[in-house]
């Protein structure tokens, strides 16, 4: 997820691959084994409108178990737009993007617009009762209508209160989609949502995604503790409007919405899984482990593994990484072990969080060294001094995750831990670090220096080897067949910085993945496909990782300015395979990029979208939700 103060514009896709059904508009009739899907890659824009489209030119080749190969073009389609008026609320409609508050009214801000967020992110593609399903984030907004940040607008929120909309879909002969209906998910159950970032399918066929809490940051006198305070603020005036007080406990737990048949659903903050700047809680095919991308700088890497198969709320254990680094070349390669903070069920935590704790609840603080007090560094560059209170060791494990782990020695010196996936087949997880700088660069006279790379500022995806009957630090065992004990990096999925912008403002190599943010792998692909976050490539990418052949493509370009996020795929639905991948903050414009250039893309922009009522570019304010359409299903 970018900072909050860039403008957002948001996008889908979902690819379409088949190879079993027989599509007879696709002329395809064989039901012969796959074995791999190889991607084409789509050439990096440069024309004004390639530039500002988000598009494909890329051609699959699916490759058969007996040598044989077929190939089939892809083709992007919008499915909405944030602003199209698709949204039933109350028996009202609204746009697909409207925030709403506790009562389900709509948000206007202080010119009297709605509150339309521009962010869909974590997706999910779900079939229930063989009728399909898209559940989507909107995970920020911060650009308000009249072209202000909101962060900077006098007078109002640099949060917002959040939702996800339930989209039932038809499926039409050929593959594509068309939304039925789509509704705002009501959130008042559980006090609301902060910042709806990503998430995907569960193994158990719901929608799990990160509530990623930023702001973590609850020690008076902390640098970052206004941020908190100005945080909660959008919560109690817009949300609760006066009706109640948020308590940032209530906020930062993996979610999950299911929806029933019929497109009623079911809402959950599994508490029981640990409080953080969740950018995703990724489940293993077992229905218990799961791995958590920790976004920001200081952060760590966690897992949970549940008691029970699909169902977390029975209760579960939460783990973080201890990383014994082994090399710093190639992005680094380290040896994996695993703390133990704790055990709870879901009421247990939900118990513990009704009781209105506070930080002081849990630890006694010292801004500076103290005797008896241990230095940790979670969330920022501070060091903060702590001490356990007797008896709440559960409490500090599931309200206060990152900074308990750094107080049990665990690693949290990792910068933006952004997408998590799990190979099966190979028995591997592949992790997205953003970035590799500050807190992963070696450092001297600090609390911990377990991380000692060089620095990247276009960031890598690592691999990690998971394996069966490990231990904890302790001793214990850990009831998992998925528990990661060494890391490392592919080269191609190392960043790779230019020495100098080239001529569009490009600061790293447009032929290779910078800043990666968004993972999922298909095992009946044999791909890794990866969506960029990147602050260094002026048009952002989808890439598809062979991992057998080792081939890199980019299979989709995002218009300029843009996130890919929204990662997730389904391999036969209908007779066909979907992966969507959403984005955000278009006209996101880098520092890099040639004044000249910039202007050009505005006045482009301009020509082709137009502008709102107070000049504001379309192209900033509007955003879809779409997916790419070519192949019946693979198996």
């Amino acid at each position: 997820m970018k900072k909050m103060k860039l403008p957002v514009m948001t996008l889908g896709l979902a690819l379409t691959l088949g190879m079993t059904a027989c599509v007879p508009s696709l002329g395809q009739h064989t039901t012969k084994a796959v074995k791999r899907v190889e991607f084409s890659s789509t050439p990096a824009p440069q024309t004004d409108d390639e530039l500002l489209s988000t598009y494909t030119k890329s051609v699959a080749t699916v490759v058969y178990q007996d040598g044989t190969t077929r190939e089939f073009p892809l083709a992007y389609n919008v499915l909405f737009k944030n602003t199209d008026q698709t949204n039933t609320v109350k028996g009202k409609t609204y746009a697909a993007g409207q925030l709403f508050d506790a009562k389900m009214n709509p948000i206007m801000d202080k010119q009297g617009d709605p509150v339309i967020a521009e962010t869909a992110d974590g997706t999910s593609l779900l079939n229930v009762g063989g009728q399909p399903y898209l559940v989507n984030h909107w995970e920020y907004d911060n650009l308000l209508e009249n072209g202000q940040e909101a962060y900077k607008a006098e007078g109002w929120y640099s949060r917002m209160p959040m939702t996800m909309n339930v989209s039932a879909l038809k499926q039409g002969q050929d593959g594509k989609f068309s939304v039925s209906t789509q509704t705002s998910v009501d959130f008042s159950g559980v006090n609301g949502g902060w910042i709806f970032c990503a998430g995907g399918p569960t193994p158990w066929n719901t929608h799990l995604g990160g509530e990623e809490d930023y702001d973590l940051y609850f020690v008076p006198g902390e640098k970052a503790y206004k941020t908190t305070e100005v945080g909660l603020k959008a919560m109690n005036e817009v949300y609760f409007k006066g009706g109640q007080k948020a308590n940032p406990y209530d906020y930062g737990y993996p979610m999950e919405v299911a929806v029933k048949p019929g497109g009623g659903y079911e809402t959950t903050k599994h508490y029981e899984m640990g409080r953080g700047t969740w950018e995703i809680a990724r489940f293993a095919a077992d229905g218990r482990t799961a791995v958590y991308g920790d976004d920001g700088a200081y952060s760590g890497i966690f897992m949970f593994v549940g008691d029970k198969q699909n169902d977390p709320k029975a209760g579960g254990a939460l783990y973080a990484a201890k990383w014994k680094q082994t090399s710093d070349q190639n992005g680094g390669a380290a040896d994996i072990t695993w703390i133990r903070l704790g055990h709870g069920t879901h009421q247990e935590i939900k118990a513990l969080r009704d009781r209105g704790l506070t930080i002081a609840d849990l630890f006694d603080t010292s801004l500076e060294a103290k005797e008896g007090f241990t230095p940790t560094r979670a969330g920022s560059a501070q060091t903060i001094w702590l001490k356990l209170k007797p008896g709440m060791e559960q409490a500090a494990a599931f309200l206060e995750t990152r900074r308990y782990a750094a107080y049990l020695g665990a690693t949290t010196e990792f910068t933006k831990g952004e997408g998590v996936a799990f190979n099966e087949g190979d028995k591997k997880m592949y992790y997205a670090m953003s970035y590799v700088q500050t807190s992963m660069k070696a450092e001297e006279g600090v609390p911990a220096d377990d991380v000692r790379l060089p620095e990247n500022k276009a960031g890598a995806t690592y691999t990690f080897e998971l394996s069966r009957a490990q231990k904890d630090t302790a001793g214990n065992a850990i009831n998992s067949d998925y528990v990661a004990t060494r890391a490392y990096v592919e080269s191609a999925l190392l960043g790779k910085m230019l020495p100098a912008a080239d001529a569009q403002g490009n600061t790293a190599d447009v032929n290779a993945i910078a800043n990666t943010d968004n993972l999922y792998f298909s095992d009946a692909m044999r791909t890794l496909f990866i969506g960029e976050d990147s602050g260094n490539h002026v048009n952002n990418f989808l890439w598809a990782y062979n991992v057998d052949t080792r081939k890199l493509s980019r299979v989709l370009t995002i218009a300029a300015g843009a996130e890919s996020t929204g990662l997730s795929a389904v391999e036969n639905m209908g007779g066909f395979a979907y992966i969507t991948s959403n984005n955000q903050h278009q006209g996101d414009w880098l520092p890099s990029q040639p004044k000249d250039f910039t202007a050009r893309l505005e006045t482009a922009a301009k020509a082709r979208w137009g502008v709102n009522k107070y000049g504001v570019l379309n192209y900033k304010l509007q955003n879809s939700v779409g997916y790419i359409s070519g192949l019946p299903a693979v198996k």
